[in-house]
């Protein structure tokens, strides 16, 4: 049985858009319908990773 599942994004983006990458990464969660459907019964974590 799957209790845990983490995500890593890795990101080629400039560092002018680490903000926007950041705030970006905090709500989209919400707009995931993967997440909607498993987030009740798996524990869901993700990371953001950003190189230039």
């Amino acid at each position: 049985m799957i209790r845990r599942i983490h995500v890593v994004y890795r990101l080629k983006a400039p560092a002018s858009a680490r903000e926007t990458v950041e705030r970006v990464h905090e709500v989209h969660q919400k707009s995931c319908p993967v997440y909607m459907s498993l987030y009740k019964g798996i524990d869901i974590t993700t990371e953001c990773r950003m190189e230039d």
